[in-house]
């Protein structure tokens, strides 16, 4: 169908409001696999939390949501839930030039140089975890993931170093972000949005995200004080010291937010793309034998896969403002929001043969998926900014565990997924036994 032939929304199921915010709650991937195939690649719902809004299940379709205008698409307002956690002034929230302001301020931080800067912090950071696993029991690999990438971000993005300070930050941001990280961690998020909620779980998450402000204002304050700051690596003084075109730096709150923005995206996120990494390895046991090879681009193979299997986010939002918009042959109006889902589209037949199989090989060269058939990053001018920094992370990691270590799944059963606040997560956390103890560092 032509632009100019556009019709309304995208056709959808008819069912009450209530029915369907059913559907999401307790069968979502098998409610929107089923409206998919009865619908069409567009799909509009209606929910108690939203009346009306669109999911794309077709790679065509995303490319012309992801290269649309930044002034007409908001990214940002699809993320205002997160608001009260990351700050008005977070490069997630902001949409349009302020928007590709503060995302080429952050940028640099995370490409060439600078990245690579990162790679022994990562490295002493896993094998200090390794180093505390117990042998002979089973654990739950999650919680040690989710340790092992907070001591990367205290380090690569902070700049922090073994000691009281690193401590206290870690107890505050803890305090903050874990009952966040739980089942109903949405629903506390719900809360936060409500300026008068004065429950106990909202007080005590203001108590914890104060304490975080103090420290961190603090510190940025002692920092731009700082003589030799042009000489530290670690992202945190990128940011004290990175200029936009007009020679303005970034204000106070803008590099808190964009602290905690880059805490909360590269921490949980991580630390949970490397559990469900290695509990599809640990099952899938001729993948394993050729991953032990310690090669690379292998590595690197294994780790899409994983993110194409079990995405971290389910989907990605724009918010329609101004003038309609066009996807697919359908006329969105303003205020409606359209969500890509990650999840569908990595697991379609017609997009992946055998796609529930657990295949790296799929990402080898020559046979790799295009960049809008495989979006674990999201896409376009809001792509993940540290995409980059978290594929390196997870294959470090993976290298130093391969390497190291000698563990099996405690289940014979791949883990189920849960949904905590917006990320996908191992029910149980991925449980595991270490057979030995690991090797030398």
């Amino acid at each position: 169908m032509s632009a100019h032939n556009a019709v309304g929304m995208p056709p959808g199921p008819r069912l009450p409001r209530v029915l369907q915010t059913a559907g999401f709650i307790f069968g979502a991937p098998r409610f929107i696999e089923a409206c998919r195939r009865r619908y069409g690649d567009a799909v509009t719902f209606s929910t108690l939390f939203d009346s009306s809004f669109v999911m794309l299940f077709d790679p065509g379709l995303v490319k012309e949501l992801f290269q649309g205008s930044g002034d007409q698409l908001h990214a940002g307002e699809a993320n205002a839930l997160l608001g009260p956690v990351l700050g008005e002034r977070s490069v997630l929230l902001l949409d349009g030039a302020e928007h590709l302001r503060q995302r080429r301020l952050m940028l640099p931080s995370f490409h060439g140089r600078r990245l690579q800067a990162y790679a022994e912090v990562m490295r002493e950071s896993a094998d200090t975890e390794i180093d505390g696993w117990p042998v002979g029991q089973q654990f739950p690999l999650l919680p040690s993931m989710q340790s092992l990438t907070l001591r990367v971000i205290m380090r690569a993005i902070f700049g922090y170093r073994d000691g009281a300070e690193e401590r206290e930050l870690q107890r505050a941001l803890r305090a903050m972000i874990d009952p966040l990280s739980r089942p109903r961690g949405m629903m506390l998020l719900a809360l936060l949005g409500r300026s008068r909620d004065d429950g106990a779980l909202a007080r005590r998450f203001e108590q914890a995200r104060r304490q975080v402000d103090q420290i961190l204002f603090a510190e940025i304050t002692r920092r731009r004080e700082e003589p030799g700051l042009a000489d530290r690596e670690d992202v945190f003084s990128a940011l004290l010291l990175a200029e936009d075109e007009g020679g303005t730096r970034l204000s106070d709150k803008e590099v808190r937010d964009e602290l905690v923005t880059l805490l909360l995206a590269g921490h949980e996120t991580t630390a949970t793309g490397l559990a469900w990494t290695l509990d599809l390895l640990l099952h899938s046991p001729a993948v394993l034998a050729r991953a032990l090879d310690g090669d690379a681009e292998y590595l690197d193979a294994v780790i899409k896969e994983s993110l194409r299997i079990r995405p971290v986010i389910p989907g990605v939002g724009r918010v329609v403002r101004g003038e309609p918009v066009r996807v697919g042959g359908y006329l969105i109006p303003p205020g409606v929001e359209i969500n890509p889902s990650i999840r569908v589209i990595h697991r379609r037949e017609e997009l992946y043969a055998d796609a529930g199989a657990f295949r790296p090989e799929r990402f080898l060269a020559g046979g790799a998926p295009d960049t809008y058939t495989w979006i674990p990053f999201g896409g376009g001018t809001r792509r993940c900014l540290g995409a980059s920094f978290a594929q390196m992370e997870m294959r470090i990691v993976l290298e130093r565990v391969l390497s190291r270590c000698a563990l099996r799944a405690a289940r014979p059963e791949l883990e189920k997924a849960q949904l905590r606040t917006i990320t996908l997560v191992p029910r149980d956390g991925v449980l595991v036994v270490q057979e030995r103890p690991p090797s030398a560092r």
